[in-house]
């Protein structure tokens, strides 16, 4: 496993939180993801994403460019699955290894897939009975198949797709797929950790069928075998991974007692059929060599004392997030939105704006009317949101930085927490003047900024307070510039310089310090915004930036502009401290500005969450998309 790396779905579940230890022990380097926060078993040091697969992208992949793909990421209910599993099943079983799988299969770097599959796909009737029975079926890999469930359905489905990649991508990649048997481990939601939960909580524990006969595999064994199947290469198609024995649920249940004897039992009876089965796992044997080794009365205690050690926590309440200036800012918006998914579901992502017919609220949880950002209305704005439960703002317009930033503690008062710098660095960066002034303070290299151009020369006139693409004027003889220059309120000259426009996306921490940073050029403009844009790589303009920006009391996502000259020097332009327009190239190339920005404002640890800039370079095209609505509150 040394150098190999390795891209773990489902990494926070009970067989994730045992493999990505045992993947680094071995000098892998993991990418581990779930829904779920980072547990602790995953060091911060391992690169971590959190959120809905169904929306990992290309670049991401590509960024970590994975020799192997052990694929975990899987939801499931008890044994007889509700009506409401219906969409979570196809959610987050069936599209979910679709969309993962269709992203790895055009990997080149990629040579191996482990699939975490389940012996659910075999047909009941060969196993599951109306009475208790003496001796298990033994089951093999090639026994009949009829999945019991919509979860067999679904791993069925993907063991086909896996079988028709290794089809059509013969020589690129190999795949297997682990048939799991009946999982318990550590923190899990299978029913030996509720039993366990249950006696320690002095609870009565119900006990239904305790003749029921099942091949119990503990967590830490299949996270093992998966291992060993990763590392063979040679090994393909279905794998039964189980202990190849069968313990009957009274045997489970007297190791719990054992461990906590002072437990209660009732036995209630259940019109559900007995089942009586177990792996047949020569297969697996006589391929790596190996088969699970913990008895029952061992995988019990290894539970009792992690659960005796477990504090429960209580789950943070969250409160929404109100995006301000909403507008027609769907990028944006659908990125906080996914952003907040990563931390809470029960988070909402409101729209918030003057407009009332903002067309970003059809992209959001929710809209929000809010009155003028001007201080007569604060109360107003304040009640508006904890009417709405807001919990935190993202201001997205220069002109409204200012007043969030003068009322930032009368907000903290009410339980409001805006994402934005402070008032003396907004008013900095609002003053082209006084940020050139900053800058060459800095000994950093800025366009200066003069009173009258002279008579040679070509020259750039545009508005000393404010966005600077805002009534620009360029490469201007004198004459031109100074009739440019009536045309504005408060005109500043600088030298015309040739040269490529480069935005700089960073995100800096509460104590000022950069997280992150990515360059790209501005390569078509429209409007002041950029439509395409292509990141890179300058190590000289990383340096001096963070070293501009550190020098500011900045926070959350900025955007620095700069000018790259043909023959190679640069200056620093300007500075707005909010996320820009075109910002999602930079969060497409692993700055994570909307996760760290919620993370930190919730008090969660965001220095846990590095930055992992992508292999490699991304370009982004931006298009208007249509959103089509239907039904009766159009």
């Amino acid at each position: 496993m040394k150098a190999e790396r390795v891209f773990v779905s489902g990494a926070a579940g009970v067989i994730g939180r045992e493999l990505v230890p045992r993947l680094l022990a071995r000098g892998a380097e993991v990418w581990a993801a779930d829904l779920k926060p980072r547990p602790p078993e995953i060091p911060a040091a391992v690169r971590y994403r959190q959120g809905d697969l169904n929306s990992l992208a290309p670049v991401e992949v590509g960024g970590f460019a994975p020799t192997i793909f052990i694929h975990l990421a899987a939801t499931f209910e008890r044994s007889v699955e509700t009506f409401a599993f219906w969409d979570e099943n196809f959610a987050h079983n069936v599209r979910l290894s679709h969309h993962l799988m269709t992203l790895l299969k055009d990997t080149p770097t990629l040579r191996r897939v482990v699939y975490a599959s389940s012996y659910l796909i075999y047909d009941p009737v060969l196993y599951l009975f109306d009475g208790a029975r003496e001796q298990p079926v033994r089951l093999k890999e090639t026994d009949a198949i009829r999945p019991r469930n919509l979860t067999g359905a679904a791993k069925l489905a993907h063991e086909t797709e896996l079988r028709f990649l290794a089809d059509h991508c013969e020589g690129r990649f190999t795949s297997v797929s682990a048939r799991i048997f009946r999982g318990y481990g550590r923190g899990s939601r299978d029913i030996v950790s509720r039993w366990v939960r249950s006696a320690l909580a002095g609870e009565r524990l119900i006990v239904y069928q305790p003749e029921g006969m099942f091949d119990y595999v503990y967590a830490g064994d299949a996270a093992e075998g998966l291992l060993r199947l990763a590392e063979s290469p040679h090994v393909t198609g279905v794998v039964n991974l189980g202990t190849g024995q069968a313990t009957r649920v009274q045997d489970v249940l007297a190791a719990v007692l054992d461990q906590i004897p002072t437990t209660s039992v009732e036995r209630t009876a259940c019109d559900l059929p007995y089942e009586a089965s177990c792996a047949d796992v020569a297969l697996l044997h006589d391929a790596i060599g190996w088969r699970p080794t913990t008895p029952i009365t061992q995988g019990v205690q290894a539970i009792v004392e992690y659960e005796k050690r477990h504090e429960a926590k209580s789950h943070p309440s969250f409160g929404n997030v109100l995006v301000t200036s909403a507008s027609r800012k769907a990028p944006l918006i659908r990125s906080v939105v996914s952003a907040a998914r990563r931390i809470s579901p029960a988070i909402s992502v409101l729209a918030g704006d003057a407009d009332a017919s903002a067309p970003s609220r059809h992209v959001a949880d929710g809209f929000v009317h809010l009155p003028p950002t001007d201080d007569r209305h604060l109360d107003d704005i304040v009640e508006t949101c904890r009417t709405h439960g807001v919990a935190i703002i993202i201001p997205t317009r220069d002109g409204e930085l200012a007043f969030w930033a003068r009322h930032v503690g009368y907000l903290r008062q009410h339980g409001i927490e805006p994402i934005l710098s402070s008032l003396s660095a907004i008013e900095t960066c609002r003053d082209k003047v006084c940020f050139a002034r900053h800058v060459a303070d800095l000994g950093l290299p800025a366009v200066p900024c003069i009173d009258k151009p002279a008579a040679e020369g070509r020259y750039v006139v545009k508005e000393r307070f404010g966005s600077g693409s805002r009534d620009i004027g360029l490469n201007l003889t004198a004459e031109e510039a100074g009739a440019h220059a009536a045309r504005l309120r408060a005109p500043i000259f600088q030298p015309y310089i040739q040269g490529r426009e480069v935005s700089i996306d960073a995100w800096l921490d509460g104590e000022g310090s950069v997280k992150g940073l990515v360059l790209r050029y501005r390569d078509k403009i429209e409007n002041g915004e950029s439509v395409e844009t292509t990141t890179f790589r300058h190590p000289g303009i990383e340096s001096a930036s963070t070293k501009l920006l550190e020098s500011l009391e900045l926070r959350g996502p900025v955007v620095l502009q700069v000018l790259l000259a043909d023959d190679g020097p640069f200056w620093f332009l300007e500075l707005n401290p909010r996320f820009g327009g075109a910002s999602t190239a930079g969060m497409a190339a692993g700055l994570d500005v909307w996760h760290w920005s919620l993370a930190e404002a919730f008090g969660m640890p965001a220095a846990d969450l590095p930055f992992h800039r992508v292999a490699g370079e991304v370009r982004q095209v931006r298009l208007p998309a249509d959103i089509h609505l239907n039904g009766p509150h159009l």
